[in-house]
């Protein structure tokens, strides 16, 4: 009865151990290959907590990224903070904020150093330029695979009125993604109430 104590209390260490590990690693390469701040990090944050672990789903991402652009704040750190506490509770979210932000720190402190020693060089120019098209790229994806999901959930023709509703706000109005986000979330829940009032 002891030993097999022994042996669950050991195997529990040994699997948060792991999680706790599997936790740093993701968001400390997210950390060092984030470039260009939260809005490029995202996919990097939907291809570990989504693909490679499993730890939330793809609607569940979705919400998570939604109700933190609503909130004051950087994206990376609340989006880490919250999948961490998600997977391993406290200790989970301080180790995720701890890797997501200590690799940015130390290559700011770094590579700023480095560049403006070498910043008047031609080749530091085009290798900071090189990369804003790749991020580009992989939110451009994201952004696809985000639209066939809402024509999914909420037929095609209703995402792409959305979508127009959505541009018009942000782009031409130049709203707060914020108030557009909790306008959204405020009139789902309205419509969810009335949805269920009427069955």
């Amino acid at each position: 009865m002891v030993s097999a104590r022994k042996a669950e209390k050991k195997r529990r260490g040994h699997s948060r151990l792991k999680t706790n590990k599997d936790l740093f690693l993701a968001f400390f390469r997210v950390g060092l290959l984030g470039f260009g701040g939260g809005p490029a990090a995202i996919p990097l944050f939907h291809r570990e907590a989504v693909t490679n672990y499993k730890w939330m789903t793809e609607d569940e991402f979705g919400d998570t990224l939604a109700l933190g652009n609503t909130m004051p704040g950087p994206i990376a750190t609340k989006m880490a903070g919250y999948i961490g506490y998600r997977v391993n509770g406290m200790v989970g979210c301080l180790i995720a904020l701890a890797a997501s932000v200590i690799p940015t720190v130390v290559m700011m402190i770094v590579l700023l150093g480095v560049l403006q020693k070498y910043k008047d060089l031609e080749w530091v120019n085009s290798m900071s330029a090189a990369v804003v098209p790749v991020v580009g790229v992989m939110l451009a994806v994201m952004t696809w695979d985000f639209f066939q999901k809402s024509g999914k959930s909420l037929g095609i023709g209703r995402a792409i009125l959305f979508t127009a509703i959505a541009i018009i706000l942000l782009e031409l109005l130049n709203i707060h993604p914020a108030i557009v986000i909790l306008g959204v979330l405020i009139l789902s829940l309205t419509t969810f109430k009335k949805g269920v009032g009427s069955k």
